[in-house]
């Protein structure tokens, strides 16, 4: 067993309440900047977590939890370390303290999420549909308790019946729990309901343990003085704010709040700086404007399809360059260091060639796949259509698919999603060891700068349609004639 560490005091604090696909890394620091004592990162599920392979990312000097698609994610830095709180998604004991485990050096706090009416949380048997089972909630919760170097703490909305609530929420205390975070709603209500105050009050005079008041924005919490007031009115230890912070994580401040613009381009600046994907930027920005995203600003933001695009809506531009090439100089940096762990394909004992990369839609052009370019270039090299082979991993149901191309194997080394993406990153690899385009985006832009270049140089009158095509050229036209083989190369768009 692991002795338990009380090291967070749940005390008089402010916090940031978990928000899915808002309470992200750069989110999560602008709200320490104005002022939050805590900060709970979004609710992630326990099996995605568990897919999930620690990395010390020394480009964005992070900690990242990288599943095996290579996508990231839990994202982490030095800065939170003794203040964030990883809350999971969670129905088994056992696999709520393989989490824990997994992230436990990297957090200051461990909570499990009793409270989301989502279905995406229910539908599993997390979330709010443990409030019906309190039996699994106390084996979940003594669990993580005993066998977590971390303070534990649970987020619960309120039963139906006052007597009903103050049984579980006592049975809950037994555990051993750090602290219980209450939103002060009914399971099917929602926030155009009011929150009872009353019932948070009830509890937290029943228990011995910081009770954390939540669910005061709608009607409570407008700046930073109704903070306090919402907490005088539930009696809890601290006030945990969920969509007031949403909307302007200045909310915190003491001073007051912060004018929109400053708090967004502040960021903006923190997104750029951890690599954060631009959809969640967009999706957190967009929640800030609210009523103003018909306004010109928020039209640019609604337009953006990039980080780089974002950034220009918001008139930090010179910023995004100045960034991405500071990021790009250290991952130069790092890569020479570190050479073995290059793009740079290797043939293992097997024969096959392998390289670490992945299939990712957003890079490549609609009509153009790296499966389709393979093929086109085997029928202009006369070479049997590309055969792929692709498997199943039992433990997580991920892909990996070698494709055999003129007796030669290729193969990602990173599992995928679904068989069609395995094939596509399969290809990928043969393309790019041959030294072949693949169907890039900025490929195209280079070959279309080419046959300009190219067409400028020759008599307008001439036989272009006769000269022979240049490698690769076919590829990019999608493919009309499909003759006789059995699997059509669209397949996988």
């Amino acid at each position: 067993m692991i002795g338990n560490s009380l090291s967070l005091c749940y005390h008089n604090k402010l916090i940031l309440a978990p928000m899915v696909r808002v309470g992200t890394l750069p989110m999560r620091l602008l709200a320490l900047d104005y002022g939050a004592d805590i900060v709970y990162c979004e609710e992630l599920i326990d099996l995605k977590m568990l897919q999930c392979k620690r990395v010390v990312n020394e480009v964005l000097s992070t900690v990242d939890f990288v599943a095996p698609d290579d996508r990231v994610v839990f994202r982490t830095c030095q800065r939170e370390q003794s203040k964030v709180v990883f809350q999971m998604g969670t129905s088994d004991a056992e696999r709520a303290l393989a989490v824990a485990r997994l992230v436990e050096n990297d957090v200051a706090g461990i909570d499990v999420n009793m409270g989301c009416p989502k279905e995406y949380s229910t539908k599993g048997g997390m979330g709010a549909a443990l409030l019906s089972d309190p039996d699994k909630i106390e084996k979940i919760l003594s669990t993580l308790v005993k066998g977590t170097s971390r303070p534990v703490t649970c987020k619960i909305r309120i039963l139906p019946s006052l007597e009903d609530t103050l049984n579980l929420v006592k049975r809950i205390e037994r555990t051993g729990i750090a602290a219980i975070a209450v939103h002060g709603r009914k399971r099917e209500e929602r926030p155009q309901h009011p929150v009872s105050c009353e019932t948070i009050k009830a509890i937290a005079e029943t228990l011995s343990i910081p009770v954390i008041a939540n669910g005061g924005s709608h009607d409570h919490i407008q700046d930073y003085l109704d903070i306090e007031d919402f907490r005088q009115a539930t009696a809890a230890s601290s006030v945990m704010v969920a969509r007031a912070a949403m909307w302007n994580p200045s909310i915190f401040l003491k001073e007051g709040l912060r004018p929109l613009e400053e708090v967004m381009q502040k960021y903006i600046r923190y997104a750029v700086q951890y690599d954060n994907h631009y959809t969640n930027t967009k999706h957190c920005l967009c929640q800030m404007l609210r009523e103003h995203l018909e306004s010109p600003q928020g039209k640019l933001l609604h337009a953006a399809q990039s980080s780089r695009e974002i950034c220009e809506a918001f008139g930090l531009g010179a910023f995004y360059e100045e960034t991405t090439r500071e990021l790009d100089s250290r991952r130069a940096e790092f890569l020479a260091r570190t050479p073995e762990e290059a793009e740079e394909p290797a043939e293992d004992t097997s024969g096959v060639i392998k390289m670490a990369v992945k299939f990712d839609r957003r890079a490549y052009s609609p009509q153009i796949t790296p499966k389709m370019c393979l093929l086109e270039w085997c029928r202009r090299e006369k070479l049997a259509q590309p055969v792929y082979e692709t498997v199943q991993r039992p433990l997580d149901r991920l892909f990996c698919s070698v494709v055999t191309v003129a007796e030669q194997k290729y193969q990602s080394t990173l599992w995928d999603k679904s068989k069609k993406l395995a094939e596509q990153a399969a290809a990928i690899v043969c393309l790019r060891s041959q030294g072949l385009p693949e169907g890039r985006l900025s490929e195209e832009s280079l070959s279309l700068h080419k046959r300009k270049r190219e067409a400028s140089d020759q008599d307008p009158g001439g036989p272009r349609a006769q000269e022979p095509a240049m490698p690769g050229e076919l590829c990019k036209k999608p493919l009309v004639t499909l003759g006789s083989e059995k699997e059509s190369p669209l397949e996988g768009w």
